[in-house]
């Protein structure tokens, strides 16, 4: 054997042995995991309010409460809510808590065929507008904090909008109002999902609805994977391989993949809306989307408004969330840019402190 050639088997060998190192070394650590230790959403909370598959809870506190003004938190109905309870150390639910926060959460469930007939009026309208009720006569005040998550951000905007006067603030995270503002947009990645969506008949999505009775929640997933298609295909067999015995690594890989693989169907009616009339024909930002019919007026937002966004976001660019503030009645607007992605805004090492943080040191002052 020629001594380039000795040197290249040589050099693969180590390469080998160092590969079944890992490969060993990663099955001792997954053998090791239990299935309740990827369990996500685990902060202790108490049911206080079901309404068909719907459920309102209350977090039990964890220090003496420095936030009086209730916070319900709106997550969307494309994903689970439990990506903002990952686990202990990245959960912006803790967090809240940890800040002296009294919070709250809207769950949706996993709406199927028997929710086909829910609309964007109902979540908005009945839902929310109940869970808001409740809080008030459980807690004493007449006036909540909204917290709305991504499509969740849009529900509770709908109802500040609809309901001022029982809105004290409204506290928004990566949430779309211009549903066209990426249009413009400079970075090649920004809007991918709304130029997918632009892209669709309105045919094919009734089509869709009229066949299934929902927009189906491993359709989007496909579409979610679809839009990061090398690290869709890398993270198995590369990240997956090369990280799997480092404990820590691995379970936030994982809890992350049990969050990813529960997405819940998304109900059909209230789906044609959020496509068609938002995603295609961008109704909201132009005074023109009704729900139980009224239009929505964002002029009507007079409340004061923090708007949260991920400077990285490929699902909701940036334009589509900061749309916002020249179109309220409140002369009390806030932007905060975050450096991370749109699911890292919650999730990620860097975004742990910001995240919570800036949304406490915006409500206090706002609080009496």
């Amino acid at each position: 054997m020629t001594e380039p050639r000795k040197t290249a088997f040589n050099s693969f060998l180590k390469d080998f042995a160092e590969n079944v190192g890992k490969f060993h070394k990663g099955a001792d650590v997954l053998a090791g995991i239990r299935d309740e230790d990827v369990d996500v959403g685990t902060t202790p909370k108490t049911l206080v309010m079901r309404r068909d598959k719907v459920k309102l809870f209350r977090y039990e506190p964890t220090v003496k409460r420095t936030v009086e003004t209730p916070v319900l938190i709106v997550y969307s109905l494309v994903g689970r809510y439990t990506i903002a309870d990952l686990q202990p150390d990245r959960s912006l639910v803790r967090s809240l808590l940890a800040e002296g926060v009294d919070v709250w959460l809207i769950e949706w469930g996993k709406p199927g065929r028997a929710e086909r007939c829910l609309t964007m009026d109902d979540y908005v309208d009945d839902y929310i507008d109940e869970a808001v009720h409740w809080i008030c006569r459980e807690t004493g005040h007449d006036k909540v904090t909204l917290l709305g998550i991504c499509q969740g951000g849009v529900f509770a905007t709908c109802y500040a909008a609809l309901h001022p006067e029982k809105v004290k603030n409204l506290v928004l995270t990566i949430t779309p109002i211009d549903f066209h503002a990426d249009i413009d947009d400079p970075a090649p990645d920004h809007g991918l999902l709304n130029i997918w969506t632009r892209s669709l008949t309105p045919e094919d999505i009734d089509r869709m609805v009229d066949a299934l009775g929902v927009v189906p929640g491993e359709f989007m997933s496909s579409i979610f994977s679809l839009m990061t298609p090398m690290k869709s295909l890398t993270k198995y067999n590369v990240e997956l391989f090369d990280n799997a015995g480092d404990k820590d690594w691995l379970m936030n890989f994982l809890r992350m993949e049990k969050w990813l693989a529960d997405r819940p169907d998304h109900p059909g009616a209230a789906g044609r809306q959020w496509l068609k009339e938002l995603y295609q024909e961008n109704r909201l930002v132009e005074g023109r989307f009704e729900l139980s019919g009224r239009i929505v007026h964002l002029r009507a937002i007079d409340m004061p408004v923090l708007n949260i966004f991920a400077l990285n976001d490929h699902i909701i660019p940036p334009a589509c969330s900061k749309a916002l503030g020249g179109k309220i009645g409140s002369t009390d607007y806030t932007e905060i840019p975050l450096p991370s992605g749109h699911v890292g805004v919650l999730v990620s090492s860097k975004s742990q402190g910001k995240l919570p943080k800036s949304i406490v040191e915006w409500l206090r002052p706002r609080d009496g």
